[in-house]
């Protein structure tokens, strides 16, 4: 079967989008979410749970553990009552890099983790070696085969400090869970601040975890036995969603609504775009945006939260490619961000890569249309934001690829204007 694609007849610079376009369940909320589930010895319950395809391969992983999972429309319930595996199947975890946040909280509730090297995008090495350092200062032994990593823990972590050498969210995410079933207190340090971080730790303390600090560079977690939660656990907005939407506004739109979103998440996308010259109503739940006449060239550098997110950053390369005038990206996360401005380059792009962490790019130019591969999940959607302004009909292909991080994007953007098909 031939992966789907997406055809897209470009705008030619015309902004004409309108209307309102929402924002779903954040995928790198819910995926943590769900991992921490396994420390339940019950039923949890997801509301606003997007239907992206990430979210069946955890769900796959999950059920090979012992777990069962439930889904009826954008609830979720997972019941952990009985783990029966302590082994990831290698197949499903290699297809999926958020597989790594099930390391924590399967070694914590059966004693043991075996696991392959985790897969996902192909956006620059993402080591594991923070993960396996941090259980092992827990307590943890670690051994390794040709194929697989595991972790044992027979008779629990123990509590002690931590200091991440690296800011992760993962990392953060995945100690965390674990720690919640230690024998000891476990303080975390240089921990990650995202939003996603501490919506993990708002489900966990709904279970009882005793988590201090989430959203700071310290937390601490006591022990504290865990039970089900009494009422659902909502996923907040995609903060990338709505940033990935906003650049679309900024590009293309008379006037666009992106909706059931968190401002609050999104301070350094909102100061980007403002800083670029594009007007912009923000309100409790929603942001209005229009395209402006011109578009001022600036310098963005992806940082840790609350810097700007490096998700955020193919779709706004995009809006630096039509800013009149020399801006610079530098991608400060992950060393292979960069390799999709080729095919950029190929469309009409003026981008400069002066190291695997910076470009220069000198606007604005025309983008015209141009079969496209997509490697990873932004890239898809910068590449489809191209598309959208190019002239002409260019084709995106690999769509299953966007599909992991946005749900049913193409009826989202037909409705605002957009003139796109999977075909």
């Amino acid at each position: 079967m031939q992966n789907p694609v997406f055809v897209i007849e470009g705008l030619d610079g015309e902004k004409t989008l309108s209307g309102a376009i929402p924002v779903y369940g954040a995928k790198n909320a819910v995926l943590p979410a769900l991992a921490a589930s396994l420390l339940i010895q019950g039923e949890s319950t997801f509301e606003n749970v997007p239907g992206i395809a990430d979210i069946p391969a955890m769900g796959r992983i999950l059920e090979g553990l012992g777990a069962h999972v439930r889904r009826d429309g954008r609830t979720l319930t997972v019941n952990a009552k009985e783990i029966t595996s302590s082994v990831l199947d290698s197949v499903s975890a290699r297809s999926l890099r958020a597989s790594v946040l099930l390391i924590g909280s399967v070694l914590a509730r059966t004693g043991r983790v075996t696991f392959p090297h985790p897969g996902g995008d192909v956006i620059g090495e993402r080591p594991i070696d923070l993960f396996i350092s941090a259980f092992q200062k827990l307590g943890a032994t670690f051994s390794e085969t040709e194929d697989t990593y595991t972790l044992s823990a027979p008779n629990g972590l123990s509590g002690g400090e931590f200091f991440f050498r690296v800011v992760t969210v993962t990392g953060t995410e995945a100690v965390m869970m674990a720690a919640t079933l230690a024998k000891a207190p476990v303080t975390l340090k240089n921990c990650a601040l995202e939003p996603e971080v501490v919506a993990t730790a708002e489900f966990l303390k709904s279970c009882g975890a005793r988590i201090e600090g989430a959203g700071t560079s310290t937390i601490v977690i006591h022990p504290s036995p865990l039970t089900p939660p009494v009422k659902p656990h909502r996923i907040i907005p995609d903060r990338i969603e709505a940033a990935s939407f906003l650049a679309l506004g900024a590009l293309a739109a008379k006037e666009l609504t992106v909706t059931d979103i968190e401002p609050a998440h999104l301070d350094a996308v909102i100061q980007g775009l403002e800083y670029m010259g594009v007007p912009l109503v923000v309100g409790k739940d929603f942001i209005t945006v229009r395209a402006p006449e011109h578009l001022l060239p600036t310098r963005l550098r992806t940082h840790e939260y609350p810097g700007f997110a490096t998700d955020a950053h193919p779709p706004f390369l995009i809006l630096l490619t039509q800013a009149e005038g020399d801006s610079v990206m530098i991608e400060s996360i992950f060393d292979g961000r960069l390799a999709y401005t080729k095919e950029l380059v190929q469309m009409g792009a003026d981008i400069t890569i002066v190291s695997p962490h910076r470009a220069n790019i000198r606007g604005k130019t025309a983008f015209t249309a141009a079969n496209i591969e997509t490697p990873d999940i932004r890239a898809g959607l910068a590449f489809m934001l191209a598309a959208i302004i190019a002239k002409g009909k260019s084709k995106v292909a690999n769509a299953h690829l966007i599909d992991r991080g946005y749900e049913a994007i193409e009826n989202r953007l037909q409705a605002v204007g957009v003139k796109i098909q999977r075909v």
